[in-house]
């Protein structure tokens, strides 16, 4: 499909290509899309650095400066991508974290001032976290008359909120005061998932659009037989290999893994793998060798090319949240896992929109989250269930029918390029 109904597009959010994981994928796939589809973009963000908290090659020598980057592509869409600089902590914490967002928005804002005086953009994207990003599309809104869409990856304060990174009531008021003048003068806000969406409508009073993260269904497909994969990944074909793939951060809780690791050691074929990189990775490898577990292997990020071999290797895949995150942070990860047709293990809670979605399209197997008796019981039920074809039919035909990203951002798209007012997007869960 064609896009007739071209625009001029400015996208702010400091995660983007080439980070393979997380919100910087997205990003980078929907501006990608949206340039070859005929849109001019441009594009502000960062140099790379996630998940491994620290700017990748070749980027690291115009670190402290300004960078451009250009792609034509033959539809007669342009995507112009320039990096500002901003601080990147080898350790995040809270009070790191808000000085990253802080620095790129400023050095965003500094690059801002001079689009004020070219050719109009007609539609400018905002992406949160960073939250106050928001700001600077409301700023530009307000001078050019540019349509702002708004949407959020994360929800950024709650999350900072309930995991103790702010505790102070007086910033958190001012934070919330900040978010709600964005969701005032935004045009669109959109989020991932239908417990998110809930959560931002009832603070910004205004409908709240469902634009899911999607999947490469082309690229991520089934593989039959995976024994031979396992040999290549150094496992012996009859090992049961359950896989954690993704950030390694706190709030996770990832430490389940090694007691069900240790808990489980008399099933002498189980496997588990953390793959990935980030901050928690050290503390991690630290406490399995405390706990002498030679049944936890850890392994680097996998490059896109062997990415959809190394899915299909693993006979379960974990999906591990905190509590008080499972419906605040819709995990991006799973939807892959759905692509290459894989059971997933879950930690959700009952009331959450990923419980009921899971629930609906019998894609995976649930478990409370934090609560270790239950993950132990889950992994047990994956490694003794020997027939899972009826969970992996469902979860690609999940991927295939409401995650293929054409699908998405054909939907994106028509809503973003109207001119007149319209009811949220919506999409089936």
């Amino acid at each position: 499909m064609e896009v007739t109904n071209t625009k001029r597009i400015l996208f702010v959010g400091y995660n983007f290509s080439p980070e393979l994981t997380g919100i910087g994928k997205y990003s980078g796939e929907m501006m990608h899309w949206l340039a070859q589809k005929g849109h001019k973009c441009t594009v502000l963000t960062s140099y790379p650095y996630y998940p491994y908290w620290k700017i990748q090659q070749p980027y690291r020598k115009r670190r402290f400066w300004y960078k451009k980057e250009v792609t034509n592509f033959d539809s007669g869409g342009k995507l112009r991508v320039i990096r500002c600089p901003m601080y990147i902590p080898n350790k995040p914490s809270g009070i790191k974290r808000m000085l990253l967002d802080s620095t790129f928005t400023l050095s965003a804002f500094l690059l801002s001032i001079p689009l004020l005086f070219v050719k109009k953009y007609d539609r400018i994207i905002t992406i949160a976290p960073s939250f106050q990003l928001g700001l600077l599309g409301v700023f530009y809104k307000k001078i050019r008359g540019a349509k702002h869409i708004h949407h959020i990856q994360d929800m950024q304060i709650e999350a900072a909120q309930d995991l103790g990174m702010i505790t102070s009531p007086k910033l958190l008021k001012m934070l919330y005061g900040i978010e709600k003048f964005i969701f005032k003068n935004t045009d669109i806000i959109s989020s991932i998932s239908d417990g998110m969406i809930e959560k931002i409508e009832r603070k910004a009073l205004k409908p709240v659009s469902f634009f899911p993260n999607w999947t490469e269904t082309k690229n991520f497909y089934p593989i039959e037989n995976n024994g031979q994969l396992k040999r290549q990944f150094g496992f012996h074909p009859s090992d049961y290999v359950v896989l954690y793939s993704g950030g390694i951060g706190e709030k996770q809780g990832l430490e389940a893994i090694l007691h069900s690791a240790k808990e489980l050691n008399s099933y002498k074929s189980l496997q588990f793998i953390i793959c990935g990189t980030g901050p928690y990775k050290t503390v991690l490898q630290e406490k399995t060798h405390e706990m002498k577990l030679n049944n936890v292997h850890f392994m680097p990020l996998q490059p896109k090319e062997c990415f959809n071999e190394f899915l299909n290797m693993a006979d379960l895949h974990l999906v591990i949240q905190k509590e008080k995150a499972s419906d605040l942070v819709m995990p991006s990860k799973l939807t892959t896992i759905l692509a290459v047709g894989g059971v997933s293990l879950i930690t959700a809670n009952p009331k959450s929109s990923l419980y009921r979605v899971v629930t609906k399209h019998h894609m995976g197997i649930l478990v409370a989250p934090e609560d270790q008796e239950a993950l132990n019981k889950g992994i047990l039920t994956g490694l003794n269930k020997k027939d899972n074809n009826d969970i992996k039919k469902a979860a690609r035909n999940y991927a295939k029918n409401y995650l293929a990203i054409d699908t998405v951002m054909n939907n994106f798209n028509d809503k973003i390029t109207t001119e007149h007012k319209t009811t949220a997007l919506q999409f089936v869960d």
